[in-house]
């Protein structure tokens, strides 16, 4: 009795390569920084539960590792995007909703080092440290830039998903 069996041809293989390259590329990345961003976590609660160095950058210290909270669920939706986009589910209802909450997760984060930027104020000035503004600043104006350009590609999909049903209506 002969089996047939049916072989990847190297066309369809790369074709589909190809097609799924940039969104496997920007998964590996997400999963990449979720790596990262947990052994800082883990660095950081290490840090805390074990020197008594860090003094005034307890609080601080505190605050970071609970804005990886928001910075987890943000990433876990950009992962989710990239699987829409993967399902030729793109233009649908529920990549607006995963932009939505990347923005709100996003204001939430820089929202909160906002409000922590007094205190960094503090013990940076007590501490004279040139850094500690600086960083504090960047803290607040990454994920706030991150949330302004999610707000935009939203409207821009809702945008495209009107476009795109009204071409169906008049077909």
């Amino acid at each position: 009795m002969l089996y047939n069996f049916k072989l990847f041809s190297m066309t369809a293989l790369s074709s589909n390569l190809i097609k799924r390259g940039p969104t496997l590329f920007l998964k590996g990345t997400v999963i990449l920084i979720g790596i990262a961003a947990t052994g800082l976590c883990g660095a950081l609660i290490y840090l805390l539960l074990v020197s008594d160095d860090i003094g005034a950058f307890k609080p601080v210290i505190l605050g970071m590792i609970l804005t990886a909270i928001p910075f987890f669920l943000g990433l876990f939706q950009a992962f989710q995007l990239l699987n829409y986009i993967d399902s030729n589910i793109a233009f649908s209802d529920l990549s607006v909703k995963a932009l939505k909450k990347i923005k709100m997760y996003s204001f939430m984060i820089s929202g909160f080092y906002l409000m922590a930027m007094p205190y960094i104020y503090y013990i940076a000035e007590r501490d004279d440290a040139p850094g500690g503004i600086l960083m504090g600043v960047i803290l607040v104006i990454a994920p706030a830039i991150i949330a302004v350009f999610a707000a935009t590609l939203q409207e821009l999909l809702k945008n495209a998903i009107e476009l795109k049903s009204e071409n169906d209506l008049t077909v």
